[in-house]
C-alpha cells in the first residue's frame, strides 16, 4: 500500500475554495479514506475500487449526495508531496494543488 498517512491540499471550485485534508489508511488490507473539508459536512463515502500503478493511486468512490455517480480521485505521490485531481460528475476535473503530507 502506498500513500498511507495524512495529507493536505488546496482546491478551488464554485462550491468550496480552500484547504482540505484527508487520510489514507489500511482498512484490514484494503484502502480506506477519510476526508475533512473545513466547515462542510462531508457525506459518507463508499470506496468502489482502488488501483496502484507505481506511485499513483486511482480510487473510484460513490457518495450519497451523488447517488449512482462515480467520483474518481487520482494522486501521484513523490515522497512527502503529491499531484492529482478529482473528477466529479457535474463539476468536472478539479486540480489538487500544493499536495503535501501532514502526518
Amino acid at each position: 500500500m502506498i500513500g498511507l498517512g495524512k495529507w493536505a491540499c488546496s482546491v478551488n471550485t464554485m462550491i468550496y475554495s480552500g484547504d482540505v485534508d484527508f487520510e489514507i489508511f489500511d482498512n484490514n488490507g484494503e484502502y480506506g479514506f477519510k476526508l475533512n473539508v473545513p466547515n462542510v459536512k462531508v457525506p459518507d463515502i463508499t470506496v468502489k475500487s482502488v488501483e496502484e500503478d507505481d506511485d499513483t493511486i486511482t480510487a473510484t468512490v460513490e457518495t450519497s449526495i451523488l447517488s449512482g455517480k462515480e467520483i474518481t480521485l487520482v494522486v501521484t505521490i513523490d515522497g512527502d508531496t503529491f499531484d492529482g485531481f478529482i473528477k466529479v460528475p457535474m463539476f468536472g476535473k478539479v486540480k489538487l494543488k500544493n499536495g503535501r503530507k501532514i502526518g
